[in-house]
């Protein structure tokens, strides 16, 4: 016998089935938190993650706070977390700051990986396409060569808190120590590299300060642009060498111009698409082991120990190579 449902009844009902409907589709969510949105180099990272998740089927999405704060990363992850999302990763601002976060998006159930921060404590992996040691280093040579290797330079980073950011730094600063003692690193990195306005003023600053600035070293995608045009602005293109990777279509102008000299990247767009296709693998349990398989990437090289797996992809941006990258899409 069916027994009528009073509007009271039936709108509980109604929620609850909502509730379910939101949960069914939770479970298919890949949430990428990614360090600052609106900016080229994650708006080229989305464009893989939508990618690949319709080939995965999965409803992956990026997530990018509005300033590059490690703490509103946090609570992106909180929310996702309260969202019963089917996995996280996470592209760093602040690796230590996010490790709270990341036990509790265990204790419920769902998995954490993350991209440009090897070492993470609560991540089952962490993706990397270059090796990083290596990056810091090429970046240095290039930098030393245009520089006659001597003078005086600087160097930005993202943040000082964005793990691989410093981790290049590390890299390039101990090349030149032991490579070039006529290098001179003449004030402690500056954390502007995500911001075109701190990078700009940060150059201003360190050529008052410093008259015999030579050169200048970024790791960060918009430290180019901003140091760039705070170069260009002051008459010091061919006295100032300025190396680091930006966007191309977005440095093209500085680049053909011989402002930017030269940088070395690997494509956004590759990332966001390898996230997703790690995240499908390890949401299917599907074993992760060196030479594994990346879908789009190839194979890969897996350090169980460190949880980190790495596929080498990157490409110089120069003055030869500018038009064809911005051909690619980027």
């Amino acid at each position: 016998m069916l027994v009528p449902l009073n509007r009271a009844a039936f709108a509980a009902l109604a929620l609850s089935c909502s509730a379910l409907v939101s949960q069914v589709f939770a479970a298919d969510d890949v949430a990428v938190v990614v360090k600052i949105g609106g900016i080229p180099w994650f708006n080229a990272m989305e464009k893989g993650i939508q990618k690949a998740g319709k080939e995965d089927n999965l409803n992956a999405y990026m997530v990018g706070p509005t300033t590059a704060d490690p703490a509103q990363q946090v609570r992106a992850v909180e929310d996702l977390i309260a969202k019963k999302v089917k996995l996280i990763a996470v592209v760093p601002n602040d690796a230590k700051a996010l490790e709270p976060v990341f036990d509790r998006a265990k204790e419920a159930g769902i998995p954490v990986i993350t991209h440009e921060s090897p070492g993470q404590k609560g991540a089952q992996w962490d993706i990397e396409m270059i090796d990083n040691k290596e990056y810091g280093e090429i970046h240095m040579k290039s930098l030393a060569k245009a520089m006659g290797e001597e003078g005086e330079y600087i160097v930005y980073v993202g943040s000082l808190t964005v793990p691989l950011h410093n981790l290049w730094a590390d890299a390039a600063i101990a090349y030149q120590k032991e490579h070039y003692p006529k290098m001179k690193l003449v004030a402690d990195r500056f954390g502007v590299a995500e911001s075109v306005d701190d990078s700009y003023k940060t150059a201003i600053n360190m050529m008052l300060a410093h008259p015999n600035l030579k050169g200048i070293l970024t790791f960060g995608s918009l430290g180019p642009i901003g140091a760039g045009r705070a170069i260009k602005e002051k008459g010091k293109v061919g006295k100032i060498s300025l190396v680091g990777v930006c966007i191309p279509s977005q440095g093209q102008k500085l680049i053909k111009e011989g402002v930017i000299l030269d940088g070395f990247m690997w494509n956004p767009e590759q990332a966001g698409e390898a996230i997703v296709n790690v995240a499908k693998m390890v949401i299917d349990g599907t074993p992760i082991t060196d030479g594994v398989d990346i879908k789009g990437l190839g194979k890969a090289t897996v350090d169980s120990d460190t949880h980190v797996i790495r596929v080498i992809k990157y490409q110089e941006v120069n003055k030869d190579t500018v038009d064809q990258l911005i051909a690619l899409g980027l």
